[in-house]
Order: structure tokens, then sequence, then C-alpha cells
């Protein structure tokens, strides 16, 4: 922990969560295995001599189910990977060795909250809304700041609103905002360590298209070598005006995996990172 980050803590911070609770049967991706908990033991099953038992759980998930990182052997382009390398070599055995999520180390960095709907004056983006490089722009102005290679850089559509709402927030039929090809190439210009959104596609889905393309992801992880987090609870923090913070990422290190389960944390020293918006 740096000095001015202990400074912080001394004085007080605030903590936002940036991850959804795992509930059975939570909006998530139709191409990925849904999350389930079972307990399997149950107090009583097995009573020790002093009377005392223990309960325990079983889960199962796809690695892109809730809150997760994308790593970069997640997509390939015409056979490819990042780095140019062929995906069905990277792949041998059931793992990716290069490119999988264990590659992505812990990190303890400056997050930059890009508030799209405040920019524009709304609540939120309508559903299918294409988020511009123009839109980007303005939102980050809202911020104060410019982005440094290594930041974070998460983009609030509002759209996370809607994740009690189920089918909705997936956005089937309706499409769901997001950055689309033009709006990715804007935030891998700024060489952040990872960015991330409060959908499940992180890009613009057109209505009734559902995935057929993810621009976004091919230039994000493919071109450019950019983790991508998805599934992201910015409502709090886009609330509460704070648009700069100290940002912790540790994603479970699955070796050769395509993705990881992740809690994102935002901290914000009490007398920092806030606005009047």
């Amino acid at each position: 922990m740096t000095d001015s980050l202990l400074d912080a803590v001394r004085r007080g911070t605030t903590t936002y969560d940036l991850a959804r609770p795992y509930v059975v049967g939570m909006p998530q991706s139709p191409n990925h295995p849904a999350y389930w908990r079972a307990m399997p033991r149950r107090h009583g099953d097995a009573v020790r001599g002093d009377g005392g038992s223990a309960a325990n759980d079983l889960i199962t998930l796809g690695t892109h189910v809730g809150t997760h990182i994308d790593a970069l052997g997640h997509v390939s382009q015409d056979g490819e990977l990042y780095g140019g390398a062929d995906a069905t070599t990277a792949q041998v055995g059931g793992a990716f060795p290069d490119h999988g999520i264990h590659v992505f180390a812990p990190a303890l960095v400056r997050g930059i909250l890009l508030d799209v709907p405040a920019a524009l004056g709304l609540a939120t983006c309508e559903p299918g809304y294409e988020i511009t490089p123009d839109d980007l722009d303005a939102a980050l102005a809202l911020t104060g700041t410019s982005p440094e290679p290594s930041d974070v850089l998460l983009v609030r559509s509002g759209w996370g609103a809607r994740w009690d709402e189920g089918a909705a927030y997936m956005g089937l039929v309706t499409g769901v905002p997001g950055v689309s090809a033009d709006g990715a190439r804007w935030l891998a210009a700024n060489r952040p360590r990872a960015v991330g959104a409060d959908s499940i596609a992180f890009e613009r889905l057109e209505a009734g298209k559902g995935h057929a393309i993810l621009p976004a992801h091919r230039i994000l992880l493919v071109e450019e070598g950019i983790n991508i987090i998805e599934t992201m609870n910015l409502e709090e923090i886009g609330r509460d005006g704070v648009r700069e913070f100290t940002l912790v990422l540790a994603p479970l290190p699955l070796v050769g995996a395509t993705g990881a389960p992740l809690r994102p944390l935002a901290v914000v020293a009490d007398t920092d990172g806030r606005t009047d918006g």
C-alpha cells in the first residue's frame, strides 16, 4: 500500500462494491453455463462428538457469468488471438497458457468513471444506443482529469439500473446501449490496463440481434490486448458523482481460463473523488 493510499485510509474512505451478487437465476448471456449453488452437506448431516457440525456448498458457473473479466484468449479473429497467436494451437489441452486469465496480475490502479448519461443529461442511455467518441469525450470532461496508461476506464450507460428486471437487462429484444467499434478505438487509444461497463456484453447490441457481432471485443481483446470487465454495478458510484478512484482488481487465478469472476472495489478518500453532479 502506498503512503498516499495509507494516509487516505487513515483519514477515512468509502468503498464501492462494483460487483453484482451471485444469485441463481440472475441475468446472464445465454452463451454461457448458468450460475448454480447447492448445499450438499447441511448442519446435522454429520455431528462431531462435541456437538459441532458444518455445512458447505457446491457452485457451478461459466467464467463469463456475473461480474467477470475477459482474458485475451476469450475471442479470436480469423483464427488468431492477440499478438498473432494461432488460436487453435494456443488452446491445445483445453487451456490458454499465454492468453489465460491467470496472466492478469492483481492490480491496484486508478479508475475513471465515464458516466455517459450524466454527460448527456439523461437518466440512462436508450436501448441499443451507440456510445460514440463524442459521448466519451463529454463524459471524460466531467471527470476533470485525463487518462494515463494503466488506468482502468469504466463506461456507465445507466443500463445497470435494469439489473433486477432480468430479461429486460439482457436486452435480447430491445438491444443494449454500449460502445461499438469507434468507441472501442477511443478507449484503446488511451492505453488502459482494462475497460469495463455495466452491461453483460460491454458493447452496443442492436435490437433483436443479440451477440451476432462484437466489434469492441475484437478491437480490445484481439487487436489491442486490453481486458474487458462486464456486468458491473456502476449505479451507486454514478449516483454519488464519483469520477476518479482507486480500483482494486483481483480475478480468480484460473490457470488457462478464458475469464474469471471478479469483485472490483472502488476506494475513495472521503474528501476526494466527488463532484456536484
